[in-house]
């Protein structure tokens, strides 16, 4: 065992953490998971009354998506399997509800706060951007956020006691 006056001879650094291509992927989720989220808020508002029972479901993607926004910016890797894992279901509810936007332009239906066919449009934009969300939440998850080594305050790795 170390004795207790080494331990405030070492930090605790994350060299993933350091890779450019680690901080590209977390900017690029954070961006996606915002994107995301604006997008849903822009159905939500934009469809408020013709929006009966997703209304609180789309509520609470937003708040969620912000949320991982958040732990992602903040180097949590755990949350990335939970925001791949909701993108597919987004995806999904997106590649089906689209439709029913474009035929909500026709004659007969209630119109929307916001063009039934602009709604349409955002709606079917949303299936790339959680497809790629998805792509980018694994790819951190592969790069190892998490791992840790302690370092001395002056640079170099310390080595474990042998036993």
């Amino acid at each position: 065992m170390f004795a207790r006056g080494m331990a405030e001879d070492f930090v605790i650094a994350h060299p993933n953490r350091e890779k450019p291509s680690s901080r590209l992927v977390k900017l690029i989720v954070v961006a996606f998971l915002i994107a995301s989220a604006v997008l849903v808020a822009i159905v939500t508002v934009g469809g408020w009354e013709v929006l009966a029972g997703a209304r609180a479901l789309q509520i609470s993607y937003i708040l969620l998506y912000l949320v991982m926004a958040i732990f992602v910016a903040r180097w949590n890797r755990g949350v990335l399997p939970v925001a791949a894992a909701l993108a597919i279901i987004m995806l999904i509810f997106a590649a089906v509800s689209a439709p029913g936007w474009f035929d909500r332009a026709q004659e007969g239906f209630t119109d929307p706060d916001l063009d039934a066919n602009l709604l349409g449009t955002i709606t079917l934009l949303l299936v790339p951007v959680q497809a790629l969300l998805i792509a980018f939440a694994m790819a951190g998850f592969t790069q190892g956020w998490n791992i840790e080594v302690e370092r001395l305050t002056d640079g170099t790795t310390r080595k474990a006691p042998r036993t």
